[in-house]
């Protein structure tokens, strides 16, 4: 008996449950917080968007023309590999003869003319890019985000605008479509990212600001004139072109363009430009909202 009043007298002394307040979730929540770092909102923009971008390649039926040939200056500079230097070529023919006798010549590789970026825009897999990334390319081949490789066709394009659509014979399943945002909600000063496959590396992320906006570019040659464009310091280089400069909810508000070099180098000193999304629906077709 003594025992078991004993028993009673100690659970009815023990303290009732604690309740949770809000105080409580914040405080738990500032903990979390202050103890596990997150992503960057610049990393979190990129990951919304990482799937739906694409490396584009361009083949010609037969190897791209010399550098001095006609029409090689016409090719935009923003995709224009540097020719090798002269050393290095002299190199490579002295290392081919000497071991011409050593081993049968190997099959040719297929010449690659164009690399560049594009963006998945509809559940279907149709991929938005530039113009003269795909130019002059008798195939293209379209590699996705989990190394999956497809032919294209092309199937629209406005060279005045420097945009081109493309249709994949084959898409990954749950192949995500970017979304598309707005480019009127830009200003100077705001936060941005371009996805894309620099020198073919990638997908490769820069983070950087709009510059401007309303602005224009005229090619070196002074064949192209683009307006309305979106100017960016996010770092862009060859092979860029066509991928997608998105905001901070990674939604597409732009397509890369072009690139500004005074030293005409084709590497990025800080000035890119990016047609905007509107202007790129409107070229080819389709509504971005």
């Amino acid at each position: 008996m003594a025992f078991a009043a004993g028993l009673a007298c100690t659970w009815l002394v023990q303290p009732a449950p604690h309740t949770l307040t809000q105080d409580d979730i914040d405080a738990a929540v500032l903990h979390t917080l202050q103890t596990k770092s997150l992503p960057s909102r610049t990393a979190r923009a990129a990951a919304v968007v990482r799937q739906s971008v694409v490396e584009i390649q361009g083949f010609p039926d037969e190897d791209p023309p010399r550098a001095d040939a006609p029409g090689a200056a016409d090719k935009p500079a923003a995709d224009r590999k540097p020719p090798r230097k002269p050393q290095a070529r002299a190199k490579n023919e002295r290392a081919d003869k000497a071991g011409a006798g050593d081993k049968p010549p190997e099959a040719p590789r297929p010449q690659m003319r164009n690399v560049g970026s594009g963006v998945v825009v509809t559940e279907e897999g149709m991929i938005l890019t530039n113009y003269h990334v795909v130019a002059g390319a008798r195939r293209l081949l379209v590699t996705f985000h989990d190394g999956q490789e497809s032919e294209a066709t092309l199937v629209g394009a406005t060279p005045e605008k420097d945009l081109a659509v493309l249709r994949p014979r084959s898409i990954p399943d749950d192949l995500p479509a970017a979304t598309l945002g707005s480019s009127r909600n830009l200003s100077p000063g705001d936060e941005v990212v371009a996805i894309g496959f620099p020198f073919g590396i990638g997908p490769s992320v820069s983070a950087g600001v709009v510059s401007g906006l309303n602005r224009e570019f005229v090619s070196a040659e002074h064949k192209q004139n683009l307006s309305d464009l979106i100017q960016f310091d996010a770092a862009a280089n060859p092979g860029n072109s066509g991928g997608p400069l998105v905001d901070m909810n990674g939604e597409v508000v732009g397509i890369v363009t072009a690139i500004l070099n005074p030293t005409q180098s084709g590497t990025f000193v800080g000035i890119g430009f990016a047609t905007t999304i509107e202007s790129a629906g409107s070229a080819v077709g389709f509504s971005p909202f």
